[in-house]
């Protein structure tokens, strides 16, 4: 028995779901099962009833459940502790930040961190929205960098505001343009969007609902640089973040990148933390690096 399981068991019952605990705990669904089995079978007992549609705790594993709630509590004070009586400048800060920001934005802003705070340790973890808000609350992340809004129960620190364009074909009819669109330009067009749970889906869903625009049902990709090919290659548009296209990345010979006129669209990025965080007089001023970016890449929030 050690106090990964132990957390492991507190996360599925919070969560009531095998699959939903293991991403709040940042391991696979079958890592998360092997080790609550394992336990079950060094105890000699079932904490867990499960079916294909619900998991519920037994008699036994409710009593089981009261004390792994206080060895767990227990242990996180222990490391709040020797948080609060260390330097900030030197601690393992443990930062989520979202698919579709984490590798442009962090090529700019961790060498602007160690140079400032050499001493400082940085674990990233990248994320979708929702999974950093989650670890966020329960205190497995310390600091996340996500779009606005998000829960009023959030300490929010605005750092930019960061516009989209749109990326067409070469040989698409809004490439031959020549100078910026209205997003009404965009009405009846089909638009490829990222899968579900991306809040850049819900961002680029809403740009589609003011400008008349629709999903291309047909078309999802997992992922920002998947979608980007998918254009290169011919078979859609979509919208970028600004970020996503621009130095250092490598711009596509195969695709065209259309501004949008005023008001274009954009996403506010904010850091987010915990009030209750040891390190959390700290996080303004490393919000402060995180805006150090290049003229002309991002907008002051």
């Amino acid at each position: 028995m050690n106090l990964r399981d132990l957390e492991y068991v507190a996360a599925v019952a919070d969560h009531r779901h095998f699959g939903r605990a293991a991403g709040a705990c940042g391991v696979s669904q079958p890592t998360l099962s092997a080790q609550i089995r394992k336990l079950e079978d060094e105890l000699g007992l079932v904490l867990f009833e499960r079916s294909p549609r619900n998991v519920t705790l037994t008699a036994a594993g409710e009593r089981v459940l009261e004390r792994v709630r206080v060895v767990v509590e227990e242990t996180n004070r222990i490391a709040t502790l020797a948080a609060e009586m260390g330097d900030s400048r030197t601690a393992t800060l443990r930062i989520g930040l979202f698919p579709t920001i984490a590798p442009y934005l962090l090529a700019h802003v961790v060498p602007e961190v160690r140079a400032q705070f050499p001493e400082l340790r940085l674990r990233l973890i990248e994320a979708k929205t929702d999974d950093i808000v989650d670890q966020l609350r329960v205190g497995r992340l310390d600091v996340g960098v996500l779009a606005l809004p998000v829960g009023d129960d959030l300490q929010v620190s605005p750092l930019f505001v960061e516009e989209f364009v749109l990326a067409v074909p070469n040989d698409h009819r809004l490439a031959a343009i020549g100078g910026s669109v209205s997003p009404s330009e965009l009405a009846g067009e089909p638009v490829m969007l990222l899968d579900d749970g991306h809040c850049l889906r819900e961002q680029s869903l809403a740009v589609c609902a003011l400008a008349g625009a629709v999903e291309d049902v047909g078309l999802r990709a997992t992922s920002l640089e998947t979608i980007r090919q998918m254009v290169a290659a011919g078979v859609g548009i979509t919208l970028l973040p600004r970020m996503a296209v621009s130095p250092p990345v490598s711009p596509s010979p195969s695709i065209s990148l259309v501004e949008f006129t005023e008001p274009r669209p954009a996403r506010t990025i904010a850091m987010c933390w915990r009030s209750t965080n040891p390190h959390s007089a700290f996080f303004p001023v490393l919000a402060e690096v995180f805006r150090r970016l290049p003229d002309g890449l991002v907008q002051p929030a």
